[in-house]
């Protein structure tokens, strides 16, 4: 039978909306979107699930669009995780090697990075994400890939990403109820970098900022390394309050004047521009000014970028981040943010769009920077399956994942790495 690609399914489950991608790698390696789906999220609260059945319907509703628009049945799909539980520290690994004349494989970076994810972590918290950062062969400092030398003393650097384990059980509690597998639980800044930023920026520095409903992530990279995660419990929704408060309007409109009027920039806005809101029932219509308006929206995303530049400080590679900040999310939307950014960060700011991984595709609305981190999870997915078939030989066979409706035919996804292995023993055991 004539090989298919892969399909890929990614869920974004957010605090403002949960939102469905599906896609495939083309030749080129770009990801071609085949559906998307989008819900308004009704039981996340600051990237953590708040309500299990309000968030299993959410997930229903935005997995069915994309699976109709695309043409396939998901079963399987990438989950991002962000909230303000997320935590990050740095760790070094070591493996005493038997032998000086094996070559180092990837077995051995498999198992150091296995043990790492054994360590004793504070009560209810799991560690969600092992990244090596460098590694060090007999002393020898600063390896970006140690694969093929000869030492005995293997360790490496690594940032380690953790969770409170309700917080990732709720989420997988969530897709499982929904119908669907999850194969990695995916931290959304790094979705989002993946999808936002360029080999070249990550290697000079730069600072991603996915600015959410509910939270603003942020994730700092140095020399093609992560060096540092952060999470910020204030997203767009508390400049929606804010407005809502400001002006004495009902939430939806606040919503809707932020993205229709929104600046964070206020002189930008003439004293006599006014917008008219609706009254409620019988009452007269109100009179805003665009001027109050922007003037509410500056001053909390004045907050929040202070927010992000102390976490760029905490980092301590502060003067090393050459390609500055990156925004992207549904927040990075809002009219003149870049500039404020860069007024009160003093740092080189641009707008994160998805498009540069992104190949021809029916669905346009994908290269907004609210889909970044869907689209970034799809690519994560693409990574795992592509390290997953290293790990396995061709002939293991792995359960069809996304099944294509429009040409008859299945597209294979790897459910995770131990479903592989456990195949691998079976078989070893029967011989």
């Amino acid at each position: 039978m004539e090989s298919t690609p892969d399909i890929v399914a990614g869920l974004d489950i957010g605090t403002t909306k949960i939102a469905c991608i599906v896609g495939r790698r083309n030749a080129q390696g770009k990801i071609e979107v085949l559906g998307v789906g989008k819900a308004r999220s009704e039981g996340v609260t600051r990237g953590v699930v708040a309500n299990i059945h309000k968030t299993v319907e959410s997930i229903k509703a935005a997995v069915n669009d994309a699976a109709d628009m695309a043409g396939v049945i998901i079963e399987t799909v990438n989950v991002g995780i962000a909230g303000q539980h997320i935590r990050s520290m740095q760790h070094r690994g070591m493996k005493m090697r038997q032998s000086i004349e094996e070559e180092i494989a990837q077995s051995d970076i498999d198992q150091l990075i296995e043990e790492t994810h054994r360590l004793v972590m504070p009560p209810g918290e799991e560690i969600i994400h092992v990244l090596p950062q460098e590694y060090i062969v007999d002393n020898e400092q600063g390896i970006p890939d140690p694969i093929g030398m000869s030492g005995i003393r293997l360790e490496a650097n690594f940032h380690i990403i953790s969770g409170q384990v309700t917080a990732a059980r709720n989420i997988n509690k969530c897709v499982h109820r929904a119908g669907l597998n999850v194969t990695e639980l995916i931290l959304e800044p790094l979705a989002s970098a993946e999808a936002v930023l360029s080999p070249q920026e990550k290697e000079a520095g730069v600072v991603l900022v996915d600015i959410g409903g509910g939270t603003t992530d942020i994730a700092i990279f140095l020399d093609n390394i992560i060096r540092h995660t952060a999470v910020i419990p204030f997203g767009g929704n508390v400049v929606t309050e804010d407005i809502r408060q400001g002006c004495g309007i009902m939430r939806d409109q606040a919503e809707l004047l932020k993205t229709k009027f929104g600046s964070a920039l206020a002189p930008e806005n003439k004293e006599n521009e006014v917008v008219c809101i609706p009254g409620l029932r019988g009452r007269e219509p109100k009179e805003i000014s665009l001027r109050m308006l922007s003037e509410i929206i500056q001053s909390r995303m004045e907050e929040i970028i202070e927010h992000i530049h102390f976490e760029i400080r905490n980092s301590g590679i502060e003067k090393q981040l050459i390609a500055g900040i990156v925004l992207t999310g549904g927040g990075a939307q809002l009219k003149h943010l870049k500039h404020l950014v860069e007024l009160l960060t003093g740092m080189d700011a641009r707008i994160g769009y998805p498009n540069e991984h992104l190949g021809q595709s029916k669905v346009e609305a994908v290269t907004s920077p609210l889909f970044a981190t869907g689209v970034g999870l799809v690519m994560k997915g693409f990574d795992h399956l592509d390290r997953a078939r290293l790990r396995m030989p061709a002939t293991t066979s792995t359960k069809p994942a996304v099944k294509d409706h429009s040409k008859g035919r299945l597209s294979t996804f790897l459910s995770s790495v131990m479903s592989g292995a456990q195949d691998l023993l079976s078989t070893d055991d029967e011989n």
